[in-house]
């Protein structure tokens, strides 16, 4: 089992906005007014673009397909959120919030793959979960520690309970659940994604604690990381906000290891921080200002990890 992938899919979009029907409950989504539409998805796609060059820059395989104009999916640069790839050859598709975000679950993508060499043996599909109202989004929603076989989950409207246990039987992993909250105009309200506050790294874990309200909930969490031996960066809400915990750890040329972030994560950082993540990994950054404002995601959303045997 391997925590990390050399392998990355990523999805240019073509109709990148703010979308509406994500930004009830994401609440790092903002509209950039007096900004044309057009002029929003060229600057997503050029931040896209000189993302996907750092990553190949640095010996990582890219797969990138080209979202289509004629399904209306702002979020189509998030893929994480609709598949995962495992190493046995099995694919998970996922319940997805958005009505608009399940126009982005494409056939196409996984031929894609095939045609790359890499081996498809079963498609786990949870997608019928959505005629019930209920979600569960990908790697958005769940945070695997692949080698110590757990999995994190953060409740909220788009990671259901019930789906995340089934999601753990089906791909053999020990569920750890927790609610993580962060402050709404003065509320208390459910981070709508885990891999926002969290991230696992091969020997280290970046996360949020303070969001975890419940504090026999947070001692869990922490009990289990350091019961696998992770060192934790924890990050304030502040740094959530700047998408210090929307990170990943990839491997580049010669098995490098490189743990992959925002401009704005990085700049929220404190030194110290740096420096305990830079004894575990090298830090790549990229500017996404335009991708995290309006989508209110950031650089770990827009990877989903390919981990498929190769045929």
């Amino acid at each position: 089992m391997q925590q990390t992938t050399n392998t990355i899919l990523m999805v240019r979009p073509v109709n990148f906005r703010m979308n509406e029907q994500t930004a009830v409950n994401n609440y790092y989504q903002e509209s950039i007014d007096g900004v044309l539409p057009e002029t929003i998805n060229t600057k997503a796609q050029k931040e896209f673009d000189d993302y996907v060059e750092k990553l190949r820059g640095i010996g990582v395989n890219v797969i990138v397909v080209d979202d289509k104009k004629e399904t209306d999916t702002p979020d189509s640069i998030f893929p994480n959120n609709w598949v995962s790839f495992h190493e046995n050859g099995d694919v998970g598709i996922y319940p997805m919030f958005a009505e608009n975000r399940r126009l982005e679950r494409r056939e196409d993508i996984l031929e894609t793959l095939e045609q790359e060499g890499f081996q498809i043996n079963n498609i786990i599909d949870y997608t019928s979960a959505e005629e019930e109202q209920l979600f569960l989004e990908g790697t958005g929603s769940i945070i695997l520690d692949r080698i110590n076989r757990k999995a994190y989950c953060a409740l909220s409207p788009r990671a259901d309970e019930d789906l995340f246990i089934e999601f753990c039987e089906d791909f053999e992993y020990s569920p750890v659940i927790f609610t993580a909250n962060q402050t709404v105009n003065g509320e208390r309200k459910a981070i709508y994604h885990t891999n926002v506050m969290m991230c696992i790294g091969e020997t280290f874990a970046v996360i949020c604690l303070s969001s975890i309200d419940d504090k026999k909930e947070r001692k869990n969490v922490i009990k289990h990381l350091k019961e696998d031996g992770k060192e934790i960066v924890d990050i304030t809400e502040a740094q959530v906000t700047n998408f210090a915990g929307n990170m990943l750890q990839v491997k580049g040329a010669n098995d490098e290891r490189y743990l992959i972030m925002s401009q704005s994560a990085y700049d929220s950082l404190t030194s110290s921080q740096i420096k305990t993540l830079e004894k575990h990994t090298k830090i790549v950054s990229s500017s996404l200002e335009t991708i995290e404002t309006c989508g209110g995601g950031s650089a770990r959303c827009m990877m989903a990890e390919v981990f498929l045997p190769k045929l």
